[in-house]
């Protein structure tokens, strides 16, 4: 593992975290909490928007909330509304001219946007736009969408944007802002969430409703998909103005991206994990002394395993929360020391043991293949891998960063070959109607990851354009 990775790439990573606050002193300061709740989506570089009525500022900067946003920071962004974002990069982009939101003087004023989503014609609209004599200071698909709306001759700022995303593609969840209006926008899919809240007299929307917990604020609502909402000192206004869709929300965001504190697509995280645990254990059965998740990612799922199965559940696994971004590995390498630094093995509770091992997906391998030598370390009899979710087969472009096809490793060898790799006594996967029943709707979700099946389809030729984030 290369040195300067706190863990291999072995899961799906959200791309971004998205918040606004409107008619609130501290607009700002409650976009920093929003941000911080909503970490998880993104943590690479982070960034705040605010106006003062007259100005839009911008903060931002490559690492955590916490560390970007200092006292001195958030002084420089008064006023009472604001838009934030949080990012995770593709491969490649991991620099400060990529972190959001970006902000761009056009007829409607200085424009803030930020986007979680990707654009599957972000690279042609990239061309056009550049053989127009557009200038384009980063790689992310975000700035084509704030240049279609600087180009435009709307009348209004809502109105331009709906004029840029009618030439667009893809899934996009957006925050927009000038110095008087917050704009956000559901892609008419409905690929990524976004919700609406209240605090006091003031409207939020987010990512994931645990933002608006932090700030002891009203959920309202989610947006509907393909809904436009303008939030002005005239209110708060919805419309639909782009052609309807099939609703194709992420059914990823149930299995591991959404928070379980968090209501996602109008479910509670936490219940919908325990149900896929527990329809886990009614599929794949296993002799067993204890159910052990893997932290964090697989807690809610084992819950609901061991429930059903009636078999103890424990915490084999401790999971440091301490480990930054990037770790000095030592000179001398030790064994499975990328896994090791985050995890550790209980050897009081796995010793001599048959252990049901949770978690949410397998991706490379590398990583699950790990955590089972580690646990065979620490004394466990058998191992048996339980992962409540389908294999991950294809990869996403609808706003996920995954591994490209070849490298995931359900996509070229059976169950059997893969429990063989990761050298566990047994691996069984949820099944695909297992986990529609688990989020309580038949159909209406993308679950392309899983099966293959891609609501919008992209260029097959040249999938490498996906990857402009």
């Amino acid at each position: 593992m290369p040195a300067g990775e706190a863990m291999p790439g072995d899961k799906f990573r959200e791309e971004c975290g998205i918040f606004a606050a409107f008619a609130h002193p501290e607009a700002a300061n409650m976009t920093y909490l929003g941000l911080y709740a909503l970490q998880h989506r993104g943590q690479e570089s982070a960034g705040i928007a605010a106006s003062d009525g007259s100005a839009v500022h911008v903060e931002k900067a490559m690492g955590l909330v916490q560390d970007v946003f200092t006292e001195a920071r958030l002084r420089r962004l008064p006023g009472s509304l604001a838009i934030g974002h949080v990012r995770y990069s593709t491969s490649g982009s991991s620099h400060l001219k990529n972190a959001q939101p970006f902000l761009a003087g056009t007829r409607h004023g200085a424009v803030a946007i930020g986007h979680n989503g990707n654009l599957l014609n972000a690279v042609a609209l990239r061309a056009e736009l550049e053989a127009q004599g557009a200038v384009f200071s980063s790689t992310s698909d975000t700035e084509v969408i704030l240049h279609l709306i600087a180009r435009s001759s709307a009348g209004s700022l809502m109105e331009a944007a709906v004029e840029a995303l009618r030439q667009v593609r893809g899934a996009y969840s957006l925050v927009l802002m000038n110095a008087h209006q917050v704009l956000g926008i559901r892609d008419p899919r409905g690929f990524r969430p976004l919700s609406l809240g209240r605090l006091k007299d003031g409207y939020l929307l987010a990512s994931e409703s645990c933002a608006f917990d932090l700030l002891e604020a009203t959920f309202v609502r989610d947006l509907e998909p393909g809904e436009f909402v303008c939030i002005d000192r005239e209110g708060l206004r919805s419309t639909f103005p782009l052609p309807a869709e099939p609703p194709s929300p992420c059914i990823f965001e149930h299995v591991y991206f959404a928070r379980p504190d968090s209501l996602v697509f109008g479910q509670q995280g936490s219940r919908v994990r325990k149900e896929l645990g527990r329809l886990l254990a009614e599929e794949a059965p296993a002799d067993a002394d204890v159910v052990v998740p893997v932290p964090d990612s697989g807690i809610y799922a084992a819950l609901g395993y061991a429930q059903r199965a009636g078999i103890p559940y424990d915490h084999g696994i401790v999971r440091s929360h301490y480990v930054g971004r990037t770790f000095i590995e030592p000179q001398k390498a030790i064994r499975h020391f990328g896994v090791k630094i985050k995890l550790n093995a209980v050897r009081e509770v796995l010793e001599g043991r048959r252990v049901v091992l949770v978690d949410d997906s397998i991706v490379r391998g590398t990583t699950s293949r790990k955590i089972v030598n580690m646990l065979r370390g620490a004394g466990a009899r058998e191992i048996h891998m339980r992962i409540s979710s389908p294999p991950t087969r294809w990869p996403c472009y609808y706003g996920i960063d995954t591994p490209i096809r070849r490298e995931l490793i359900a996509s070229s060898h059976t169950v059997e070959e893969i429990q063989r790799y990761i050298r566990a006594d047994s691996l069984a996967y949820l099944s695909h109607q297992g986990l529609l029943r688990a989020v309580g709707k038949g159909e209406g979700y993308c679950a392309a990851c899983f099966t293959g099946a891609y609501p919008v389809p992209f260029p097959a030729e040249d999938t490498s354009q996906l990857r402009l984030l």
